[in-house]
C-alpha cells in the first residue's frame, strides 16, 4: 500500500487539469506574443484564464501577474516593493517560508533594509500588539507574514494585519501559497498589496503560480527580457501550466466547502488515532485546533526518543509518505526552522502529515497504527 500524506509540499494533479492542458501541450503551441493566427489564439486562452482567477478572487485581471511559482512571486513582491517605494524596514517573523526569509536576509545584508521580528506567542502565532509597536516605531515598512504556515498551520487574521499595514502606511505581503485555493479570498476587502500562489499546492501543475498586486500599490518588474505579463515579468509564459493552474483554482472554489468538511474529518480522524495509538504524542502549534488551524496540515509532536530522527524513513519504508518540515528544505541536515523558533529546546520528534481530496479515511488508520509500531520500536 502506498499513502501519500505530504500534500504541503505538493498535490496530485487532477485529471481534469491534466485534460484542460492537453490541447495546449499538442494542438494549441503558438507563442502568445506571436501576432499571427497560432499566437493570437493561446494570447486569448492566457487572458480568460487571467480574467477567470480575478473574478474568484475578486480583482481585476491587471492585478493578476502569471509566474513560476510561489517562490518567484515571493521574491519578486518583496524585492521590487522594497526598490519602488524605497522601503528602509522590513517587519516579519523568523518562522516565514525560506522564500521570504532568505530573500529579507539577502537585502538586509547588502544594507538595502532591517529586518525587525515580531514576538510569537507560544503556539507560534503573531503578537498582533508588537506588531502594532513595531508599525509605530518603523512606519511605511515592508510587512511580511504569511496567511497559514506551511508547517504548523497557523493562520494569520488578514483582515486585521491589512487594516494595521493600512493605518501605519507599511506595504503588505503575505505568503498565501498554502491558502489559495483552499481558502476564498476577496482582494476588495482585504487591505494586501501583494499576494503568492503555486498551482501545485492544489492539484495543478508545478512550474507556475500567479502574484496579485494590488492596482494602487504598483511595483517595478523583476524578470526583465520581455513585455510579457504587461511589462511585470519578462519570459514566453508556461501556457499548459496557466490553463492548468486555471482550471484547478475554478475546481477549488467549485468544490471548496466540501472539500473541506471532508479533510477536516480526515485530519480529526489522525488526531484522534494518534492521541489513543502512541502515548505521549501532542502537536505543534495550532495544527490540532480544526477551527483555527490549515485544515490540510496536522504536525505531530512525538516524544523524546534516540531514534525519532529515523521515523519518516521507517514511515517510508512502509509506503507512508509524510515530511518532517518544509520540503524545500527535506534534503536539508539542519532540522526545521519554524520548530527551532518556537520550541528552541525540544528535543521531540516531530512528523507534518498534509491531507488531500484524495485521502481516504482507511489510509488514517494503517498510517497511525504503523506509527504505533514503529514509535513502540524505537522508544
Amino acid at each position: 500500500m502506498k499513502i501519500y500524506l505530504d500534500n504541503a509540499a505538493t498535490t496530485p494533479l487532477d485529471p481534469e487539469v491534466f485534460e484542460a492542458m492537453k490541447p495546449f501541450l499538442l494542438e494549441d503551441f503558438g507563442n502568445p506574443s506571436s501576432t499571427h493566427s497560432h499566437g493570437r489564439k493561446v494570447r486569448a486562452a492566457i487572458e480568460s484564464s487571467r480574467k477567470k482567477i480575478a473574478e474568484l478572487l475578486n480583482c481585476t485581471p491587471g492585478e493578476i501577474i502569471f509566474t513560476s511559482g510561489g517562490t518567484e512571486a515571493d521574491n519578486a513582491i518583496i524585492r521590487c516593493a522594497v526598490d519602488t517605494y524605497s522601503i528602509k524596514h522590513a517587519i516579519s517573523t523568523p518562522i516565514e517560508h525560506h522564500a521570504v526569509t532568505h530573500t529579507l536576509e539577502t537585502l538586509e545584508k547588502s544594507g538595502a533594509i532591517k529586518i525587525h521580528h515580531v514576538d510569537l506567542d507560544e503556539n507560534g502565532n503573531v503578537d498582533l500588539a508588537h506588531l502594532e509597536a513595531l508599525l509605530t516605531e518603523f512606519p511605511n515598512a515592508l510587512v511580511s507574514l504569511m496567511h497559514a504556515n506551511n508547517e504548523i498551520g497557523n493562520i494569520l487574521d488578514l483582515e486585521v494585519v491589512g487594516n494595521l499595514c493600512d493605518k501605519y502606511k507599511a506595504y503588505f505581503h503575505s505568503d498565501t501559497v498554502q491558502t489559495v485555493g483552499h481558502f476564498r479570498h476577496d482582494m476588495k476587502k482585504l487591505k494586501v498589496h501583494g499576494m503568492t500562489a503555486a498551482a501545485h499546492k492544489f492539484h495543478g501543475p508545478k512550474g507556475v503560480g500567479f502574484m496579485y498586486i494590488n492596482k494602487d500599490k504598483k511595483i517595478h518588474s523583476f524578470v526583465h527580457g520581455g513585455a510579457q505579463e504587461r511589462n511585470m515579468r519578462g519570459g514566453t509564459e508556461n501556457v499548459p501550466g496557466i490553463i492548468g493552474l486555471t482550471k484547478a483554482l475554478e475546481i477549488c472554489y467549485r468544490e471548496m466547502e466540501e472539500h473541506e468538511r471532508y479533510i477536516k474529518k480526515i485530519k480529526s480522524r489522525m488526531i484522534e488515532k494518534l492521541t489513543e495509538a502512541v502515548p505521549g504524542v501532542a502537536f505543534h502549534g495550532d495544527s490540532a485546533n480544526l477551527e483555527k488551524s490549515l485544515y490540510t496540515v496536522l504536525n505531530v509532536s512525538l516524544p523524546e526518543s534516540e531514534e525519532n530522527e529515523m521515523l519518516l524513513f521507517n514511515l517510508d519504508m512502509q509506503g507512508i509518505s509524510a515530511s518532517g518540515g518544509s520540503a524545500c528544505s527535506s534534503g536539508a541536515s539542519t532540522g526545521s526552522h519554524v520548530l527551532g523558533a518556537i520550541y528552541p529546546n525540544s528535543k521531540r520528534g516531530a512528523i507534518r502529515f498534509s491531507f488531500s481530496k484524495y485521502n481516504k479515511l482507511e489510509e488514517i488508520d494503517f498510517v497511525a497504527a504503523k506509527l504505533a509500531e514503529l514509535y513502540k520500536v524505537t522508544a
